[in-house]
């Protein structure tokens, strides 16, 4: 039995400008049919990643296959750039990038192939009846839905999309993402999404391809990632941390917090302690620490507490926690742990909680 061709496959993908290498060697295969999240910080690469898998830019290095096909590098050995409108790429920009001219339905025809009906794209994306409705008369999530429909009224191969929901606000962001996902699903469609966002990526996409200078950092479903970070850097960067000192002997840590069980092999010496805030409890046993400050955010309450070594480090609890005064507390640890070498000297290793 044949392998099933992946929709998107990028192999040793190598981009530069100038004296800069902005991508160096990039790995990722996206599955017919999926979701797969490009995420990282800026600069790292993705928009770049983006631009070549659409055919705006060409690799200086690597192939570039999509549907099996090969679209940039080479093809035994001739090289291969096939152009843009040969691609049967599909690109959903940041704010939709509607006609402002043209009406609802004239957007989603625009590019549509002969026999196309735009009432059903409307339908699809859930927009009935606004076919003679203009972009400005629409709210900006409806605008997002049209330029979905716009899209997929091409019959992509892939859809591309560059950070689309950045122009939205934080609670329409959140509705419009989740029935776009709904919508890529039932239409089978493959996908690659680049953001920044984490819990965008996480929440979206059925795997997820964290981009750090360049590299292909680590490539997963978002449990593994999130769970299970392949390095110190991909923890840092896919969710909040929590990092303490530690020394590893035998498979055991020795921190501020106790004696914790790493969960992955580690070797003895000292290490960076990798946890989440929701697996910090607090008592009936535990590590004695000092709380400094709570601050409630209505779901649930962060508290900012001291350790015996000094160590800030903050912990979530649900709901409302109130302190009045100096108090201490025993604060223990759910499961196990992750422990990375301690970086060397001159780089930077920020304790208590990081990232977002």
């Amino acid at each position: 039995m044949t392998e099933p061709v992946a929709g998107v496959a990028a192999h040793g993908v190598d981009k530069s400008f100038g004296a800069r290498r902005v991508l160096a060697g990039v790995d990722l295969e996206v599955p017919a049919g999926s979701i797969t999240a490009v995420l990282g910080p800026s600069g790292c690469g993705k928009t770049t990643l983006l631009r070549i898998l659409a055919g705006f830019v060409d690799p200086d290095a690597g192939t570039v296959r999509i549907g099996g096909q090969v679209v940039a590098g080479l093809s035994g050995s001739r090289s291969v750039s096939v152009p843009v409108h040969r691609r049967r790429v599909g690109l959903m920009p940041q704010e939709g990038a509607l006609f402002p001219h043209l009406s609802v339905g004239q957007n989603i025809a625009f590019g549509m192939p002969r026999g196309g009906r735009v009432e059903h794209w409307l339908e699809i994306v859930g927009l009935d009846g606004l076919a003679a409705a203009r972009p400005h008369e629409i709210s900006g999530g409806q605008q997002q839905r049209v330029a979905l429909a716009r899209a997929l009224a091409a019959r992509p191969r892939v859809l591309l999309l560059d950070e689309p929901f950045a122009a939205l606000d934080a609670g329409l962001r959140t509705r419009v993402r989740e029935d776009i996902a709904t919508i890529l699903r039932d239409t089978g469609t493959t996908a690659v999404l680049v953001t920044h966002d984490q819990a965008e990526a996480l929440s979206v996409a059925d795997s997820v391809a964290l981009l750090i200078d360049g590299a292909v950092a680590q490539h997963a479903d978002p449990a593994a990632l999130y769970l299970e970070p392949a390095s110190l850097a991909a923890a840092r960067f896919v969710g909040a941390t929590v990092e303490v000192r530690g020394l590893a002997t035998a498979g055991v840590v020795h921190t501020a917090l106790g004696p914790l069980r790493s969960r992955r092999p580690v070797p003895d010496g000292p290490v960076v302690v990798v946890l989440r805030p929701e697996q910090l409890r607090i008592g009936p046993t535990g590590a004695r620490a000092d709380v400094l400050a709570c601050r409630f955010y209505g779901s649930d309450t962060a508290v900012d507490l001291a350790l015996a070594d000094g160590t800030a480090v903050r912990m979530r609890v649900p709901g409302r926690l109130t302190v009045n005064g100096t108090v201490s507390v025993d604060v223990g640890v759910d499961g196990g742990v992750l422990a990375f070498p301690s970086p060397s000297r001159g780089q930077r290793m920020p304790l208590g909680e990081t990232g977002g």
